[in-house]
């Protein structure tokens, strides 16, 4: 582990509620890490494991940075290689979390990137621009109608005071990895971009099984932005100051929906 990561060791709060799903894979990976291995070398060890249950489609080698030849694209070298190319960061330590995970997820995500820079599929655009926007940002809603409403509405009183005790049945998972890096240092302005799901889904992870998730995120989707900002902190029982009303009335973080007719930025 080098120096900076050393540093940062310590901001992992392992108890944290947005870091439940990785409990069973995060800290032996930091224990491999702090331990003398290279990141990528404790990835792979905790793979080979099996800490993470059944083998799953779409895992993936861990390699290190050097391993991406210059000039070639990250998403494409993934695709072609079936190896995660991973810097000694906290950044990649959670994006490897992820792919540990959520393979099949990361994999599908992977899949969509390399098919739309595929010889003749144009410049970068919308679809790219939304695959970036989840694989760095995303998380994953499996809630009750009314809290779903709610959030595309961009009504907070409601998402979070009118239906709070609806968030009982309700699961917040996130697969962003700078989202989960950022809440390191957790701050009340930190936003997720949200993908909605059924609560009637199979739950076994909080949200559609892998291919059910993946035949949702494709290219017509993704053009269409189809994301609800959700400030995370705001998720009743993921901090302590959100018990009291006035933590909502921030509208510098929980914003007011723009005036109808005008499309939603995310």
């Amino acid at each position: 582990m080098d120096k900076d990561a050393q540093g940062q060791q310590q901001e992992v709060d392992w108890a944290a509620p947005w870091l439940a799903p990785y409990r069973d894979v995060g800290p032996q990976v930091w224990a491999r890490w702090a331990g003398g291995l290279s990141l990528h070398q404790a990835l792979n060890a905790q793979a080979k494991a099996g800490a993470d249950g059944p083998a799953q489609t779409g895992h993936r080698r861990f390699v290190p940075q050097e391993a991406l030849p210059a000039g070639q694209s990250y998403e494409a070298f993934i695709r072609a290689r079936a190896e995660v190319p991973t810097r000694d960061n906290l950044h990649d330590f959670f994006n490897g979390l992820v792919w540990l995970r959520f393979p099949a997820l990361k994999a599908h995500l992977n899949a969509l990137h390399a098919a739309q820079m595929a010889p003749g599929a144009g410049t970068r655009g919308p679809v790219r621009d939304a695959l970036t926007l989840f694989d760095e940002n995303g998380a994953v809603l499996q809630a009750p109608p009314a809290l779903q409403d709610a959030l595309r509405r961009r009504d907070w009183a409601a998402l979070f005071l009118t239906h709070r005790a609806d968030w009982a049945q309700a699961q917040l998972t996130l697969v962003g990895h700078a989202l989960l890096e950022k809440l390191c240092r957790p701050r009340k302005a930190i936003t997720a971009h949200v993908w909605t799901v059924s609560p009637s889904a199979p739950a076994a992870t909080g949200w559609p099984g892998p291919a059910a998730l993946a035949a949702q995120l494709m290219p017509e989707a993704l053009r269409q932005r189809p994301w609800s900002p959700l400030p995370v902190l705001g998720v009743p029982g993921w901090c302590v100051d959100n018990a009291q009303a006035g933590f909502y009335a921030d509208e510098a973080v929980f914003r007011p929906p723009p005036p109808s007719g005008r499309a939603m930025a995310t």
